[in-house]
């Protein structure tokens, strides 16, 4: 008789403390205008270790924008872009990782859902590291970048959108050894 192998998900969710979830605009198209969302969620899974089996759902609250200048990000909350006060929320959903290098470098395909619009995007991923903080929880950090046309959403009065993400994922489910695609560990 043969058995099974049961692999289990792992549930990850984004450090808030150690992560940030920005952006990058071109401003009268010299200067770049940086800002950052404050308030995000996520439930991200993987199919026991494997990072390139991953689910994710993150939703971002359009109404946390920071510019660092209150007046700007009144009006990135306004109508005129986000429109905060009608769409709640932003939100990304994945499930495709596909591992481009042996260096650590990935894409990450998934759906974008701004103002009602939702389209598929692809977000270069750079693994970085697993790590056990002062406290023994495993951490697993990325830093995720992509570029939009942000005139697809709605967002006719920007320029191109660069989307930024350094995310800290922390495991939820402890007592496993983690690796990611292609990432040998040996501790």
């Amino acid at each position: 008789m043969e058995s099974a192998a049961v692999i289990t998900k792992t549930r990850w969710e984004i450090d808030p403390a150690h992560s940030e979830i920005g952006f990058r605009v071109k401003h009268l198209v010299f200067s770049n205008v940086r800002g950052s969302f404050k308030k995000f969620d996520s439930r991200i899974y993987t199919k026991g270790d494997d990072f390139g089996s991953v689910e994710v759902d993150l939703r971002i609250d359009p109404a946390s924008v920071f510019t660092g200048i209150e007046a700007r990000d009144e009006h990135l909350r306004s109508a005129d872009f986000f429109d905060a006060a009608q769409f709640k929320e932003i939100r990304f959903t994945a499930s495709s990782l596909i591992e481009i290098d042996n260096e650590g470098k990935f894409l990450l395909s998934g759906e974008l859902t701004m103002k009602e619009t939702r389209k598929l995007i692809k977000l270069e991923v750079e693994f970085g590291a697993i790590v056990k903080d002062p406290w023994g929880a495993e951490k697993a950090l990325f830093n995720i970048n992509g570029k939009i046309n942000r005139k697809e959403w709605g967002l006719n009065q920007l320029t191109t959108l660069r989307l930024r993400l350094y995310l800290t994922i922390e495991r939820i489910t402890r007592g496993r050894q983690l690796a990611a695609p292609g990432v040998k560990r040996n501790y």
